[in-house]
Parts: structure tokens; C-alpha cells; sequence
């Protein structure tokens, strides 16, 4: 499998230089074969990166001399990612692609392919540029493909992408295991286990507006202006690498220690409406999280099963099945107006959700020959209309019944492998 690896880059500043205007000219290509997109689309043509880039590099010797000064794959950068924002746009993933900024685009360009770089110790030669100095060897054995260089708050960094194999694996297999993901409580496990929200942004929060403050008035292409913000950036830097290693930890115990991993798909988008926790929801970082834990299952050979949103986890008894009729966010601790049993709000829904993946729907053939799509979300579905309607419910056991498909479009729903 690819594995990236990034490693800080110790530079020069002739190095720094050159990568500065390998960047810049990344950035030119996308914002001329944007401009050239619309004004070809505009004209009834029907216009594709590949050919705007076959057009620029026709005229890029007469009109663009300093495009040549640098590696090709600086300009094949710009056009590459403009494909990617079109292709995502038409997707309808993203709205239609914007004109990239110098003050406010990441800077980033692709280096080198498979045979025009190699890696020796704690350095790297890349074309035209020559050896550039690493912080660190490569961690992963095996066939080196493609480099790339970004710069971050604090250097320039290399991403090689590496095909190794698998670097993960699992060191014992405890079955499956419900995640309930929160705000006071990053995730709660089916096993009774808490472990609380770093928050690392409201941690810094007071340095962040101090650091804000100052920026604002510092004046606009001064040398101050641009200390400032290399102070603010690097705190965004540490705040997010603080997050990043708290889900790379709990991802990595997950993967290596559960066969079958069930969350809840969260309606994260309409949770931040909610203007009194919007903020402390953007500091969790549910999605990244989720997709680490979506990898690393992947290379130690386990399942993560997604529960759909309208799955009643924190509703439901996890003892006999009943679903309470409301449950308000203050309240943490209920009992159960059936069977009498006490339970914790998160800790039972954490248990819920791994229920899921020992009904009869998984199978040990795997998340796409099995039924892991087939167990209904709740106690309430959609009909063709796509209107809410309450699921029918299992006699025997009093929870809601398993609906195989969805008589909309014929496919199967409700519980996604992701």
C-alpha cells in the first residue's frame, strides 16, 4: 500500500528561494487556466485541464521565460489541482473554483515523480534544486513514487509517498467496540472507558485573541504585520498538531486492539448551528478522527461500521431494548421506565452501537459481501416521499425491525460500511 511520509525540510535560503518560486508559479497555472476555463466555457468550448495544459506549454517559452526556470511539475501542479476542484465541484462537493491568493493559499507544489528523486539518510535530491537536507530518514522501507513540498508555519516539508507494507498491525482482537463521540467526553467505549476533550483550542483561546489583536494592528506590508502572523500561525500550528496526536493515539489503540469498530454518523453541519456549542463541536475534530480510524482499520483487516443518524443510541435501553420518548442534552444519567435499569447517557449509547455489529446483519465475509447495510436506523425511516415514518418493531425483542432495502432506490442503507 501508499503510505505518505512527511518530513521537515532543514533549507537553505537559495533553496528557500527557489521553492517560494516553484510555489509561485503553481499558483500562476491555476489562476491562468481558471481565467482560461471560464472564458473557453463562455465561448460554447468545452474546456479540461489536460488540454489547457498541453496550451500552456506551447506559449509558456514565448509569454512565461520564468515558468521554465523551475521544475515542470511546478506548473503540472496548478493544472492538476484545477481538475480536481472541477471534478469535485461537478460532484457537486465543493462551490466552483475560486482564484488562489498569494496571502492566503497554502503554498504547495509537486517536486518530483518515481525516477526523478531519491532519498539517502537525511537528505533528498530533487530536480534542478539538487540535495536538500531532511530532519529525519524515511521511516518506511520500500519504492519511493512521487515527492512533494509545502511550507508550513514553521519550515518547508516534503511528502514522499511510499509503498510499503502494512505498517500497522493488530495486537490482539477484544471483538467489536461501540465509539460514542462527544464534547465534554472526546469518546466514550462500549467497555465503560471515558476519555475527556483536550479542547486544545479553548485551552488557547486568550493567546489566540491577544495574538489577533496584535496582528490587527500592525500595518499591511510591514515586516512587523509579518512577524505577527507567524506567531498566530504557529499557534494554529500547535493547536491542531496538539488535536491530530490525541486522534492518532486513540485511532491507533482502536484499530490495534478491535476487529469491528461501530460510530454514529453525526449531523455534524446542523450540531453547529447550535451557537453555544458550535465551537467546542469544531474543536473535536470528528471527521479526522473518523478518517483515521477509516485507514487504520483497513490495514489491520477490520471493520468500522457507521450507524446512521437517526439511530437512537443514547434513546435506547441497552438492557431490553425500549426507547425512551425524549432525552434533552442535560440530562446524563436515566433510568429506564420499563426494566428499572440505571444507565449513563453516553456509555449506554456506546453500547448500543456495538450491539449493531453482533445482530444478525454482520457476517464474517466482510463489510461488502455481508448485511452490514441492512439494520434500520432508529425509530424513525423515510418514505417515498421522504418523510419521516416510524419503523415497525421486532415482537420478540422489542427493537426496531431490520429494513434490507430502502423501497425508494432499491439499495441497501441505513448501517454504511464507511
Amino acid at each position: 500500500m501508499l503510505r505518505p511520509h512527511k518530513i521537515r525540510l532543514v533549507t537553505t535560503s537559495a533553496q528557500e528561494q527557489y521553492f517560494v518560486r516553484c510555489c509561485g508559479v503553481a499558483r500562476f497555472t491555476y489562476n491562468w487556466a481558471l481565467a482560461e476555463w471560464k472564458r473557453q466555457y463562455e465561448a460554447g468550448e468545452k474546456p479540461n485541464a489536460f488540454a489547457l495544459e498541453k496550451q500552456f506549454n506551447a506559449i509558456k517559452r514565448e509569454q512565461f521565460p520564468w515558468a521554465t526556470e523551475v521544475t515542470s511539475l511546478a506548473a503540472a501542479t496548478g493544472f492538476r489541482n484545477l481538475g480536481k476542484a472541477f471534478k469535485n465541484f461537478f460532484a457537486k462537493r465543493t462551490q466552483y473554483p475560486k482564484f488562489k491568493s498569494k496571502a492566503v493559499t497554502k503554498p504547495a507544489f509537486y517536486a518530483a515523480r518515481q525516477l526523478e528523486f531519491r532519498v539517502e539518510g537525511v537528505r533528498i535530491r530533487l530536480p534542478i534544486i539538487g540535495w536538500v537536507d531532511m530532519a529525519e530518514p524515511l521511516r518506511f522501507p520500500g519504492q519511493t513514487y512521487t515527492a512533494s513540498v509545502t511550507k508550513e508555519a514553521d519550515g518547508w516539508y516534503v511528502v514522499v509517498m511510499v509503498e510499503t507494507e502494512r505498517v500497522l498491525q493488530r495486537e490482539r482482537d477484544l471483538g467489536a467496540v461501540g465509539v460514542d463521540l462527544g464534547i465534554a467526553n472526546f469518546a466514550v467505549l462500549s467497555t465503560g472507558e471515558k476519555l475527556p476533550a483536550l479542547k486544545p483550542n479553548r485551552a488557547a483561546e486568550a493567546r489566540i485573541c491577544r495574538l489577533s489583536r496584535s496582528l490587527s494592528r500592525k500595518v499591511k506590508g510591514g515586516k512587523n504585520r509579518a512577524k505577527a502572523k507567524t506567531k498566530l500561525t504557529r499557534l494554529h500550528q500547535r493547536v491542531a498538531r496538539v488535536r491530530n496526536d490525541a486522534h492518532h493515539k486513540l485511532s491507533t489503540r482502536l484499530a490495534q486492539n478491535f476487529s469491528t469498530v461501530v460510530v454514529e454518523r453525526l449531523n455534524v453541519k446542523g450540531m453547529m448551528r447550535n451557537r453555544y456549542l458550535a465551537r467546542s463541536i469544531a474543536d473535536a475534530g470528528w471527521a479526522e478522527f473518523r478518517r483515521q480510524l477509516t485507514y487504520k482499520l483497513d490495514m489491520t483487516g477490520g471493520h468500522l461500521i457507521v450507524a446512521d443518524r437517526w439511530f437512537p443510541s443514547s434513546k435506547t435501553c441497552s438492557d431490553c431494548g425500549v426507547v425512551a420518548q425524549s432525552m434533552p442534552l442535560d440530562v446524563r444519567e436515566w433510568d429506564c421506565p420499563d426494566c428499572g435499569a440505571h444507565h449513563d447517557r453516553d456509555v449506554n449509547a456506546a453500547i448500543n452501537l456495538k450491539q449493531l455489529a453482533a445482530g444478525p446483519a454482520v457476517t464474517a465475509c466482510g463489510p461488502e459481501s455481508s448485511g452490514l447495510a441492512a439494520f434500520a436506523a432508529g425509530e424513525t425511516g423515510r418514505d417515498e416521499a421522504g418523510n419521516s415514518t416510524p419503523h415497525q418493531r421486532d415482537s420478540g425483542t422489542n427493537r426496531p425491525a431490520i429494513d434490507i432495502k430502502d423501497e425508494t432506490n432499491g439499495n441497501l442503507r441505513n448501517l454504511r460500511p464507511f
